[in-house]
Order: C-alpha cells, then sequence, then structure tokens
C-alpha cells in the first residue's frame, strides 16, 4: 500500500514537474533594446540620409509607434519611470542623479521583480554590444545583479551579457551606448564604410545651417548605423542560439537626441522617442500605431507579454490590451547636474503644453554637461551675439523662458510658433493648463527626501580655460574635445 501511495506521488510530482515545464516553454522570451539619447532619427520614421535596415525589417514585421513619449528628457528619471513602470515624479526620482542611496518606497518595485517571480532570468546587458550595454542609471538605491527586497537586497537582475537557451523564459534589457554623445563619436565615423554627407542632412528649422553643425548631425546618424547594425546583430544571435521564435523584441530610446530643444528639454526632440515592438507570432492591431503612449506603458506591457498581472501602483498601461487609451503623457523636467529647474509639460500628440516654473532659468543655462557635448550651442551662441540668427533659432538663446508654452503639433510638428498668448487659443491653454495641475496632484511625490549628487563640472570648464586656453577656444568654435579625458586631467590635477 505504502509503495502504491509513493508511486502515486511520484506519479503527480512529475505531471506537476512537466506542466511547469511546459508553462515555462510556453512563456515568451523578452528582449528590451534601449538606445540612447535618440529622437524620431530612424530611416523608417522619414529622416533622410541616415540608413538603419534592421530597424526597418523590425517595423515592417512588427508594429510602429509615432506617438510614444518618455516622462522626462533626462536619462536617469527617464529610466526610473521605467524601471517601476510609474512616473518618477510620484516616487521621487525626478532629479537627475539624486537619491541613489535611498531605498525606493516600500509600495513600489523594479519590474524585474515580478518577472523574477514569475520564474523570467533576467539579464543586463549583451557581450556584443558598445561597452557591454549594462547601465541602469535609476534614482533610488540599486545594484545591478542579486535578489530584491527593497530593504536590505537592492539587485535589478540576475546576471549580465549573455542569454542562453537555459535561461528561458528569459527577460534581458540591453543598452545601445554608441548614440549617446561620447569620445568615440569621431571613431566610429571614421570606420564607418559609408559615412554621412554632412551636405545632405536635413537640420530643424530652428538650427543654424551652418557647416559645423551639419557635421555634426552627420556623425550623430553614423552612430544610429552603427547601432542598427547592434540591433542586427542581436536578431542573429536568436537565430543561431535557435530562440527567435519564442522571443519579442522591444526597441526605444531612453529620451531625445543630445541636442538644440533635444535631450534636458520638454519639446518634442526631448520627449519624443521611437518605439517599435515585434514579435515572432505576431501582434494584434495595425501595423503602425498613432495613439498616444507614454514610456511607463512600455513596462507595464512586458509585464503583459509575460502573463503577469500589472501592479496598481504602476501608471503605465500594456499598449495591446484592447482597452488601451491614453489621452495624455505628462512630462517633467527638474534638476540636471548643477541646472536647478522645475517644467512640467503634457502633449496630446496633437497639441503640446509647457509650464515653465522657473522662467528666469534660460534654456542656453550654461550647462558644463552641454559646453562639452553640443557644437551647435556654442556655434549658434556666437551667431546669436552677431545678430545672425532668425526668430526661429534665437528662441533657445533667449535670456528667459516662456511662462507658458502652447504648439499646435500636427500644424507646427518644430513647435516654432508659441500660442499661449493667442487669444484665439485661450479656450486649449486653459484645458492643458488644468489637466497639467491635475497630474500634478496625480504624481505628487511620496517623499520630499531629496540628495543630489554633486557635479564639478564647471570647475573642469574653468580649468580648462585657465590651462589649455587653445583648446578652449577649440571648444568654443563647436570642437568636441574629450570630456573624460579632461575631467581626469582636472581631477590629477587636484591630486596634484
Amino acid at each position: 500500500m505504502i509503495h502504491k501511495i509513493i508511486v502515486g506521488l511520484l506519479i503527480i510530482c512529475s505531471f506537476q514537474h512537466i506542466v511547469s515545464q511546459k508553462k515555462k516553454e510556453e512563456q515568451p522570451n523578452i528582449i528590451w533594446l534601449m538606445a540612447e539619447d535618440i529622437s524620431l532619427d530612424l530611416e523608417v520614421y522619414g529622416m533622410q540620409a541616415v540608413k538603419t535596415p534592421n530597424l526597418n525589417k523590425m517595423a515592417k514585421d512588427g508594429v510602429l509607434f509615432t506617438n510614444c513619449f518618455v516622462t522626462n528628457p533626462i536619462c536617469s528619471p527617464s529610466r526610473s519611470a521605467m524601471l517601476t513602470g510609474t512616473h518618477q515624479v510620484k516616487i521621487n526620482a525626478h532629479h537627475h542623479r539624486s537619491n541613489r542611496e535611498i531605498p525606493l518606497d516600500e509600495n513600489f518595485k523594479p519590474f524585474t521583480y515580478w518577472l523574477r517571480e514569475a520564474g523570467y532570468t533576467c539579464i543586463l546587458g549583451n557581450h556584443g554590444v558598445m561597452n557591454k550595454g549594462r547601465k541602469i542609471d535609476a534614482n533610488f538605491k540599486h545594484e545591478p545583479i542579486g535578489p530584491w527586497d527593497g530593504k536590505t537586497k537592492f539587485g535589478v537582475f540576475d546576471k549580465y551579457d549573455e542569454f542562453k537557451k537555459e535561461d528561458q523564459p528569459f527577460f534581458a534589457q540591453i543598452q545601445l551606448q554608441v548614440t549617446h554623445r561620447g569620445d568615440w563619436w569621431n571613431e566610429v565615423r571614421e570606420k564607418s564604410k559609408h559615412p554621412v554627407d554632412p551636405n545632405k542632412v536635413v537640420l530643424p528649422e530652428y538650427m543654424a545651417d551652418h557647416s559645423t553643425i551639419r557635421l555634426d548631425w552627420a556623425k550623430y546618424l553614423d552612430q544610429m548605423e552603427y547601432m542598427d547594425n547592434e540591433v542586427g546583430m542581436i536578431f542573429k544571435e536568436l537565430e543561431e542560439k535557435g530562440i527567435a521564435d519564442n522571443t519579442i523584441v522591444i526597441f526605444i530610446g531612453d529620451n531625445g537626441r543630445c541636442n538644440i530643444r533635444g535631450k534636458g528639454y520638454l519639446h518634442d526632440p526631448g520627449l519624443h522617442i521611437p518605439l517599435i515592438v515585434y514579435a515572432p507570432k505576431g501582434l494584434q492591431g495595425t501595423k503602425v500605431r498613432e495613439d498616444v503612449v507614454s514610456a511607463t506603458d512600455i513596462t507595464a506591457t512586458v509585464l503583459d507579454f509575460a502573463n503577469i498581472e500589472v501592479p496598481k501602483y504602476m501608471t503605465g498601461k500594456p499598449m495591446f490590451n484592447k482597452n488601451f487609451q491614453r489621452e495624455y503623457v505628462y512630462g517633467a523636467r527638474d534638476l540636471w547636474d548643477e541646472i536647478e529647474e522645475k517644467s512640467r509639460a503634457i502633449t496630446s500628440g496633437e497639441w503640446k503644453y509647457i509650464r515653465n516654473d522657473k522662467p528666469d532659468v534660460p534654456y542656453d543655462a550654461h550647462q558644463a554637461y552641454l559646453e562639452f557635448y553640443r557644437p551647435a550651442v556654442h556655434v549658434m551662441r556666437k551667431l546669436n551675439k552677431e545678430g545672425k540668427l532668425n526668430e526661429k533659432q534665437k528662441f533657445f538663446f533667449n535670456p528667459e523662458k516662456p511662462a507658458e508654452e502652447l504648439y499646435h503639433l500636427s500644424k507646427d510638428p518644430m513647435e516654432l510658433t508659441n500660442l499661449a498668448s493667442n487669444p484665439l487659443y485661450a479656450d486649449i491653454l486653459n484645458k492643458m493648463r488644468k489637466q497639467t495641475l491635475e497630474f500634478d496632484v496625480q504624481m505628487k511625490p511620496v517623499s520630499k527626501l531629496y540628495e543630489p549628487t554633486i557635479v564639478k563640472g564647471n570647475e573642469v570648464i574653468k580649468w580648462v580655460k585657465a590651462n589649455d586656453p587653445e583648446v578652449y577656444k577649440q571648444m568654443l568654435d563647436g570642437v568636441e574635445i574629450g570630456y573624460k579625458k579632461y575631467t581626469k586631467a582636472y581631477k590629477e590635477s587636484i591630486k596634484e
């Protein structure tokens, strides 16, 4: 009798193991490719002069979103929102590189926590991309690898760099760093088999048509092509490992391009990002979606793909749910390095409203990071002093920001005409102003703790000016002299 019971129990356990294993195999793998600092500057979105064939194919076989927006135009607040699926202001992670030693409020968790609870292996980075793509950059206490309880353990992922069959089901988040401003841009261009011709790029109307700016834009597009090759490499690796048929791939930008009106600002080039979703078994709905999507919705969608119930605290919603609907994305800009800021915005895809609570802080605030990494700022600042910029180009260099901005995006996609003071649009202005105030209340921070990272970029600028005036002059002429190089030299001089 006992023998029969034991045999019966073994059969039940074996059956349960088979069912469990089958369920695991049915769960899709998910890869989240996050290119740094890019706007809609891909061939598939109509950007001229650049070639991105792998992303073209991904869009052709998947779903292309035309109205996806991040909730902050700077990397760490934006990533904090995506990592939790919750607006960065609500979780008190809205100040760039702040609160790094403060645990996330106990009511919130990284979304990888839920994936791991459901049996997913969570992987950070990839062995084949530039610098292995391991960036997390969240504004709460965290560690790359290890368990998470939010109190004494703060690990976000299980392992680095490689997905294998035995990891299934797995989630991999891979950063494509090459598009981020860096000292490698010149080298990437030099090694390109077909570098972008500066004479063929099409600049936005708010940028001056200058040879230095054209070359800088061409370099940016060269990084796009390099990044696109990395995307192709990831798909090839999936094929070679025999797991392509069960792997969903999501491609996005973490915030807008690092140029005038882009990264760091609530205008369209700062908030509007590419989003392409590919699933080997297909996705329901149209191939091109124009509905408004928040980057936090991507987080909720990952959980939905994994058949995990989306936690109620998340402000994101699954994009492929038949009931998905979003009228606005609420954007916020706060501290960025040494520049204290507070601006809020909402966008409906059709309209954009921006409220600048510190209008006395100009858009061109001479932030050290931008001094090193935005040649167009130096060139146009000089042209502005010489009276050679038109009204569209001068806007960025005005001594103050407008208290409010209103743009009709479908008619004015480059946000060149501020309608906030136009009485014909008073009703729309009032509606969007009221909606922004409502979001301010909804996303009220759970804490007022504020521990920013001290940034000494201005001291580095002063050191370069004093110790290498010729190089400093080159920087003012639009040459990227090397941020890391001179930061290192400055630190070594202090030690001496």
